[in-house]
C-alpha cells in the first residue's frame, strides 16, 4: 500500500473509531435530567483544601437534586463524584484511555471510557446546563477556553461558566483583562465568567435562567468582569 492509501486506511479508522467513541458516550451517559459539568485537576488528592471544596460541592449539587457529569479521573473529579453520592444526586463520568495507568474513581452511578478528548467534551457537555471550573491545569483551561469560545462564537447556547476559588483563578482573571487591555479579547466575553468562592452563591448563578446569568444581570459583583 502506497503512502496515500495508508494515510486513507488510517483517516477512516480515526472516523470509525471516534463514531464509536461517540455512540458508546451518549448511550451509557443516558439521564432523565440535565446535569451540571465540573472540571478540575486529577492531581489534588484529599489533603487539599480544593478537594473538600469539590466534595462539598457535589454534595450540595446532589442534595439539591442535581446529577454533576466530570472527566472521570482521580483528584477533584473524584472529589465531585463522591460529594455528590454521598448528597443522593445521580454521578456521571467520562473517562479518557490514557497509555499510563491513572487512579481508580469508583463514585460513579454511570461512566464511559473513550479515546479522544474532543469526543469526551462534546460527551460531558451535551446537556450541561452549566459549568463549573475548580482548579485545575492545562486540560482543565482547555475545557474551560473551549467552553468558554463555544459560547463566545454562539456555537452552544448561553449557559453560567463559574470559576470556584477566586485565589487561585485571580492571575487568569489580570491575564484577560489585559487581554480586553490589548483589544484581542472583548469585556463581553470576559462578563460570561462568575469567580465566586461560595458554593451556595455558584448554584445560584447555575440554576439561575441561562441568559439572565451569562448576561450579567445576576449578582454582577461576582462576575469577572
Amino acid at each position: 500500500m502506497n503512502r496515500s492509501g495508508a494515510i486513507r486506511v488510517f483517516e477512516l479508522g480515526l472516523v470509525g473509531r471516534s463514531l464509536w467513541d461517540f455512540v458508546k458516550g451518549m448511550c451509557l451517559l443516558r439521564s432523565p435530567d440535565p446535569w451540571i459539568t465540573i472540571f478540575g485537576s486529577a492531581r489534588l488528592g484529599e489533603n487539599n483544601p480544593a478537594y473538600r471544596l469539590g466534595r462539598e460541592l457535589g454534595r450540595t449539587l446532589g442534595r439539591a437534586g442535581y446529577a454533576v457529569m466530570t472527566g472521570g479521573g482521580p483528584g477533584l473529579m473524584e472529589a465531585v463524584n463522591r460529594g455528590a453520592r454521598e448528597g443522593g444526586g445521580r454521578s456521571l463520568g467520562c473517562r479518557m484511555e490514557f497509555p499510563f495507568e491513572q487512579p481508580v474513581n469508583r463514585y460513579f452511578d454511570h461512566c464511559a471510557t473513550v479515546r479522544y478528548f474532543f469526543v469526551r467534551k462534546v460527551v460531558m457537555c451535551r446537556r450541561s446546563m452549566g459549568f463549573v471550573v475548580l482548579p485545575g491545569g492545562l486540560g482543565t483551561l482547555d475545557e474551560f477556553f473551549e467552553i468558554l469560545t463555544l459560547i463566545q462564537t454562539r456555537r452552544m447556547g448561553p449557559k453560567p461558566i463559574v470559576l470556584l476559588g477566586c485565589a487561585y483563578w485571580s492571575p487568569l482573571l489580570l491575564l484577560l483583562d489585559a487581554m480586553v487591555a490589548a483589544g484581542t479579547v472583548a469585556s463581553r466575553d470576559v462578563s460570561l465568567i462568575h469567580v465566586t468562592d461560595d458554593i451556595d452563591h455558584a448554584i445560584a448563578l447555575l440554576t439561575e435562567p441561562a441568559e439572565t446569568v451569562v448576561f450579567g444581570a445576576v449578582a454582577s459583583g461576582s462576575s469577572a468582569a
